[in-house]
């Protein structure tokens, strides 16, 4: 049964005010004017808003909604929309408004040969932005799909300082030195740190009950419902084994005997392919090592959560996983997780990027000498080797210079 162009219609209007009074976040995205968009990542990271603000962005330059065609596929008034329904949204925004529009949909992913529709939009010179569950659009997939017509942007949680403006708080000049202002960002760090940034989560009081049922969601439909998994107790223990051993590089062997000692029986092409599945939902953040050798980079990865709220669901004891995770997040974020690697070799740091010349080691607290000598040691190593590098030791709250390696805490690293 097909959608009437009057329900569409009713739908395109009502969407309208929605967007437009809509308080959003705006988030450091640099849209190229020409460019069209698929927006991909984990559930609930804001996907939505981003359109949004990019809509805002284009009434701001002067453009009006009879410009723009934006439509919401949650909505339950197109809960029949059939694929032959698509030319009806341009017929219908024709019939309005009588112009060529820039093109949004927003959780596409349900409506079959929705891909068909917007490259045949591209090819005729439509701009199109989409977004869509990572349960049917992943973006090795999308890339496949809709390669060289469009940008592929990779949406992640809530960046520190994006998580500040969330919460009203605008930082002065000098903030950093005012008593009352720092202690206020480490009030909020304390609260980023354990249930991170996923921007739904903000809205809740009891955060943690709200980061489970998001979890069962994302692990339940993202993972196992799509990739057809049966056993869905044996993807759980290798999903918790996976937070216990976020800081260390886990092999693929390792991870199956783990779940083997449990009871259940896994090969290694399946426990692969598990892993595969959690990376592809934007559960985890595969890492790996720099100078390891091909066969090593594929066996021996780290993996980090792309939120620390998610993460925290699984451990006890949390402080010095979370931290490290929550710089991984932030790397990826800032530089592309393509581009970020840990160095086990002669010399084992946490964090490089080669292209930025940057070295990081993340360590809780250096405040044991022990602790410290073991943290500190591998960077003035890599220095002498590496004398046009950054780099940086990263604490919880610890700052100064240790053997002229600068230490940073995490809340000012955050926002630089």
């Amino acid at each position: 049964m097909s959608v009437s162009k009057d329900i569409i219609k009713q739908c395109l209007i009502s969407k309208q005010r929605e967007v437009d009074e809509a308080v959003i976040v705006n988030r450091p995205v640099d849209f190229e004017e020409n460019g069209n968009y698929v927006i991909v990542g984990v559930r609930h990271t804001g996907k939505s808003y981003l359109l949004y603000q990019r809509v805002q962005q284009l009434k701001a330059k002067g453009m009006g909604w009879d410009e723009i065609l934006f439509v919401d596929f949650e909505d339950e008034r197109l809960a029949e929309f059939q694929t032959e329904d698509f030319e009806s949204l341009l017929e219908a925004h024709l019939e309005l408004y009588g112009k060529k529009p820039v093109v949004f949909l927003d959780e596409v992913q349900n409506i079959l040969y929705w891909d068909k529709f917007v490259r045949r939009l591209a090819d005729a010179k439509y701009r199109v932005y989409v977004t869509g569950s990572n349960a049917k659009m992943l973006s090795k997939e999308v890339a496949t799909t809709l390669g060289g017509r469009f940008f592929i942007y990779d949406a992640y949680p809530y960046s520190f300082k994006e998580y500040l403006t969330a919460q009203q708080v605008e930082l002065k000049e000098h903030w950093e030195y005012d008593t009352i202002q720092r202690s206020e960002v480490k009030r909020y760090l304390n609260e980023y740190f354990y249930y991170g940034g996923l921007p739904e989560i903000l809205l809740f009081k009891n955060k943690r009950a709200m980061l489970s049922s998001l979890y069962q969601k994302i692990y339940l439909g993202d993972i196992c419902a799509r990739n057809n998994i049966k056993n869905d107790r044996v993807m759980n223990i290798l999903i918790k084994k996976m937070a216990e051993s976020v800081k260390q590089p886990l092999s693929y062997n390792r991870l199956k005997n783990v779940i083997a000692a449990t009871g259940s029986t896994i090969s290694v092409p399946t426990t692969i392919d598990y892993v595969g599945y959690a990376a592809d939902s934007w559960l985890v953040l595969p890492m790996e090592n720099e100078v390891g050798k091909l066969a090593e980079k594929e066996l021996q990865k780290k993996y980090y959560f792309i939120d620390n709220g998610l993460l925290n669901l699984f451990l006890m004891n949390a402080e010095t996983s979370l931290l490290e995770n929550i710089v991984a997040v932030e790397l990826c974020r800032r530089y592309g997780k393509e581009n970020v690697y840990y160095l086990n070799s002669e010399k084992e740091i946490d964090f490089i990027v080669p292209e930025e010349k940057l070295a990081i080691q993340v360590s809780y607290s250096i405040k044991d000498e022990a602790t410290r000598n073991r943290e500190v040691s591998p960077l003035v190593k890599f220095v002498k080797t590496h004398q046009d590098w950054k780099c940086l030791l990263i604490t919880y709250d610890e700052e100064g210079i240790e053997d002229g390696i600068s230490v940073t805490p995490v809340w000012k690293w955050l926002l630089l």
